[in-house]
């Protein structure tokens, strides 16, 4: 079971930092051409995602070399390098979606709000409060708890319960609250964008006009609206039965939520790239454009 599991782990790592990889080369290329600076979030997006790559690839070498019994601070580290990816990640979407939220409702005025050094303070946030989140234990001793001598890496292995409700509580959950919210109020504006089309067509006004923001609108939503439901089918599975765990420990066995469920949240960092290479078109060019110019070389 421990090598299946290595294994599972392995080819997952391996396609999370080899997606993220391409798609960030892409969107660096498309930066260069372009200088939107909104791009950066979507970059930040696939570094934590090949951040989250490679802290399993850690765990892959902990599976498939048993047996293996670290010591403590050891573990409490490595789980903390995991959670704060994941944080980082989970912080990304957050941007991303509030990025697009913010070209929607304030068109005319995005390009002056999202300015360089904007940008990057909010970047750096990002990764100061995910350091913070994963780190907790570390500057808290009193959310560790004791890891048995022959016992392998692992969440609740090494965190308390009450730090685990507290990420869950404080992080999670307002995630999902703010995605929803950010998702309905962009559905509002774009139905008012298409209103006022349609009376501007009837009333004979429209002519040979171009059409208005509304079909990106509609796409930069969608987009997001993708992003949040493979976010919430991936990682609230895991969520709920952590808070379950810790609740009651007799309930619910923790090897399976970290064994599986935890695979699911992590194939989240796998799904946005793939994401992102369908439906946004100028990183669909870029990618078939590094193809190309990958092959022209080989040959």
């Amino acid at each position: 079971a421990s090598s299946t599991l290595g294994t599972i782990l392995a080819v997952l790592a391996s396609l999370i930092i080899t997606a993220n990889a391409l798609v960030a080369i892409a969107l660096l290329r498309l930066i260069q051409k372009t200088g939107s600076k909104g791009l950066y979030f979507v970059l930040n997006l696939a570094v934590a995602d090949a951040m989250v790559g490679f802290t399993v690839v850690g765990l892959v070498i902990d599976e498939l070399s048993q047996p293996f019994c670290p010591p403590q601070i050891f573990c409490v580290l490595r789980m903390a390098f995991v959670t704060s990816s994941s944080a980082a990640s989970i912080l990304s979407l957050i941007l991303v979606a509030c990025d697009r939220h913010l070209a929607i409702r304030k068109p005319f005025h995005y390009f002056q709000l999202v300015t360089g050094l904007r940008v990057g303070v909010r970047l750096v946030g990002l990764w100061l409060v995910a350091a913070v989140i994963g780190f907790l234990p570390v500057l808290v001793p009193g959310f560790q708890k004791m890891k048995a001598t022959d016992e392998k890496c692992s969440f609740f292995g090494v965190f308390q319960p009450t730090y685990m409700l507290t990420v869950f509580c404080v992080g999670f959950f307002p995630a999902l609250l703010l995605f929803i919210y950010l998702y309905c109020d962009m559905l509002k504006i774009a139905s008012v964008h298409v209103q006022h089309i349609r009376e501007v067509e009837h009333a004979g006004l429209a002519g040979g006009c171009p059409p208005s923001r509304t079909t990106s609108d509609m796409k930069a939503m969608r987009t997001v609206a993708v992003l949040i439901g493979c976010f919430t089918l991936s990682w609230l599975p895991f969520f709920i039965a952590s808070i379950v765990q810790t609740v009651c420990p007799e309930c619910f066995p923790y090897k399976v939520i970290e064994s599986y469920l935890w695979l699911l949240g992590l194939g989240n960092s796998l799904l946005n790239p793939l994401l992102y290479s369908c439906w946004q078109k100028d990183v669909r060019l870029q990618l078939s454009q590094l193809a190309v110019g990958v092959k022209r070389r080989v040959l």
